[in-house]
């Protein structure tokens, strides 16, 4: 190194991977602004910015195999800029350490330009120049951050390679475009937003492909995680309607079947007759049992409702009524509305609750039942919840704006729409308790015998509500 002491030409020694001086002479001292080779070497570059960081990083990995590289750099000893010609290589020290040797030359200032160089350096935006074939001939600091030594064309950035032929082709024929695409850096997949256009190397004269790059994966993964949240909010809405009909189209026939076989097995019947209604009843148990586990498993949560349910004809009827206080059956009888736009529905109620002396008036939807309930005055309203005209859930928030003991009347929907997020709905919008059909009529007498007992209308809701 004694040899390098004598030469006018600035020339320093830097170890990349400490980010120290090693050695300076004497003209290198003077462009340093340096006291002593001691305070030269004292001085922490530690603290280089990620473009310098980066733009070192590839000095020595270019050089590493014997290659010379030729660059203009501007320092700032003591805080101002000097702008240097530099010839940069590998130099080995004698214990084997490899080292940065640096020759440098001032050279002229040109303020704008050194600024133009300035920011092409420290920009974040990903700056690359291509030859006509796609080869690289230039990329800054950060581009050389995220893609490494520039020895792949300008395909080989992409994770799809059909995208950049296109691109290419329409930057030298004369356009600019832009893109976003996945490309493939060090740091692994990300994704980019693209400029392409022609320029003029100014080194060559040539056309020349200019990319620009700018990181824009945090917008696209937030884009595909809210595109991604929408369609999963999609489907569950679909698949809540599906699971809605469902209940409502396969239960509704099923209430009939299984209602009216119950209330055929408690009138006159010979042996045979009530062999048939008890065939019947049960093929139309098994078949809800069916319906009921596809719907669970649907939800895929615990059963939302009663599972396969068993009736014992008439015994039953006669045990529930047995069971009701004899005050309330002595009583005044009790005045229910049902609200269901099923004919089939209607009439099997109606035919349940007369049996067992309990009034039964029926409207046909939502605004009927309105209307019945702000004209008269009822015991309870029993609404189903898939009507035409007015839904049972608008039908009951109407109901309970009405004023005095009108909007207050208690109101158990009567429905095959039982889900969990569906139960919720319907308490949020005033109801009281919830039955699911097909109806079971000891659960049904039992429901309506304790939402109108005398009690009941004393004293407020009972304690044990109906099954839901």
């Amino acid at each position: 190194m004694h040899e390098w002491d004598a030469l006018r030409r600035p020339i320093w020694l830097f170890d990349p991977v400490s980010r120290r001086g090693v050695y300076a002479n004497p003209a290198a001292l003077e462009l340093w602004e340096a006291d002593s080779l001691e305070a030269l070497l004292a001085r922490d570059f530690g603290q280089l910015s990620p473009a310098a960081v980066a733009r070192v990083e590839r000095l020595a990995r270019e050089t590493a195999d014997g290659s010379v590289v030729c660059d203009e750099w501007t320092f700032y000893p003591n805080g101002h800029p000097v702008t240097v010609a530099t010839v940069i290589s590998t130099y080995l020290l004698e214990d084997g350490t490899p080292v940065l040797l640096i020759e440098a030359s001032p050279i002229a200032a040109d303020g704008d330009e050194n600024r133009a160089t300035e920011a092409l350096r420290h920009t974040s935006t990903l700056i690359s120049l291509f030859d006509p074939e796609g080869r690289p001939i230039f990329s800054n600091p950060a581009a050389y951050a995220a893609y490494g030594t520039a020895t792949n064309g300008f395909e080989a950035r992409f994770a799809e390679p059909d995208r950049a032929a296109p691109l290419l082709a329409a930057a030298l024929a004369g356009n600019a475009v832009a893109d976003i695409c996945q490309v493939v850096t060090r740091e692994g997949l990300r994704w980019h937003q693209l400029d392409v256009r022609p320029v003029t190397d100014p080194a060559t004269g040539q056309v020349s492909v200019l990319l620009d790059e700018r990181d824009v994966t945090a917008r696209i993964e937030a884009q595909n995680a809210r595109v991604l949240a929408e369609q999963k909010t999609a489907m569950a809405e679909a698949r809540q309607a599906f699971l809605t009909e469902m209940s409502h189209e396969l239960r509704t026939p099923l209430n009939t079947v299984i209602g009216f076989s119950d209330l055929l097995a408690t009138s006159s019947l010979n042996v045979e007759q009530a062999d048939h209604v008890g065939r019947i009843n049960s093929a139309g148990q098994r078949l809800l049992a069916v319906v009921n586990e596809m719907i669970d498993q649907s939800v895929g949560d615990v059963p939302e409702d009663e599972a396969a349910r068993s009736s014992t004809g008439l015994a039953v009827v006669e045990a529930a009524t047995s069971e009701a206080p004899e005050a309330e059956r002595s009583g005044l009888t009790p005045r229910v509305l049902y609200v269901d736009d099923h004919d089939c529905n209607r009439a099997l109620v109606v035919a349940v609750l007369e049996a067992q002396g309990i009034a039964c008036a029926t409207a046909e939807d939502g605004a009927q039942g309105l209307e019945a309930a702000r004209t008269g005055d009822w015991d309870l309203i029993l609404m189903d919840i898939q009507m035409p005209v007015m839904d049972g859930v608008a039908a009951t928030r109407a109901i309970r704006a009405l004023p005095g003991h009108r909007g207050a009347t208690p109101i158990v929907a009567l429905t095959a729409n039982t889900l969990a997020e569906q139960k919720a709905e319907y308490f949020a919008a005033g109801m009281d308790d919830c039955m699911a059909k097909p109806i079971n009529i000891i659960e049904l007498t039992h429901m309506v015998l304790s939402w109108t007992s005398s009690d009941w209308r004393r004293n407020g809701p009972p304690l044990i509500a109906a099954v839901a």
